[in-house]
């Protein structure tokens, strides 16, 4: 992917959520954590590298008490489709008898959540709730599996930007982008 190719990919691209509409759903999903989560101490994990922008903004509105702690996961590889889950960097923290908050960019069709849940239940966690900024609405999500915060509704479109690649770029951009 040269950087021609991305700057005319993103020339063509629609605008789906600019960074007020991303921020305010941020805090939206931080009073909705505050609220579930009460005074109960949470491990928030980011999902590297997606989640990554969007874990780095909304841990700040999050005001109940959490400790940090990150994964990288995928099963996508720079790929548009996914194949098994590769483990590039495991949780360190001890997740035993503890709420997990997983933090990710978005909720498509949701294989790579549900292998990191299921690792994290097999790792002893009391409960595992899964916090998205963006969730596609197609109908093709994993059986069973629930975003229990979603910030943002994306089009079933290639989507990128605030954490979301196109070819590995872009995940730095602003705001949310669909081809």
């Amino acid at each position: 992917m040269s950087v021609a190719d991305y700057r005319a990919a993103l020339a063509r691209a629609d605008l789906i959520h600019d960074q007020a509409a991303i921020r305010s759903a941020m805090k939206r999903m931080a009073a909705e954590i505050d609220a579930q989560l009460g005074d109960a101490s949470a491990l928030f994990i980011s999902v590297m590298n997606g989640g990554m922008i969007f874990a780095g903004h909304l841990a700040p509105m999050v005001q109940a008490p959490v400790q940090m702690d990150y994964l990288h996961a995928s099963r996508y590889r720079g790929e548009t489709s996914g194949g098994e889950l590769n483990w590039m960097a495991r949780p360190h923290v001890e997740m035993r008898d503890r709420i997990v908050l997983l933090v990710d960019d978005i909720l498509d069709e949701g294989y790579t959540l549900q292998a990191i849940r299921k690792y994290c239940i097999e790792q002893g966690a009391r409960r595992v709730l899964i916090a998205v900024l963006c969730e596609k609405k197609h109908g093709r999500v994993v059986p069973g599996l629930v975003a229990d915060f979603v910030g943002l509704e994306v089009p079933d479109r290639y989507v990128f930007g605030y954490g979301m690649d196109y070819h590995e770029l872009g995940r730095n951009l602003p705001a949310i982008h669909a081809l």
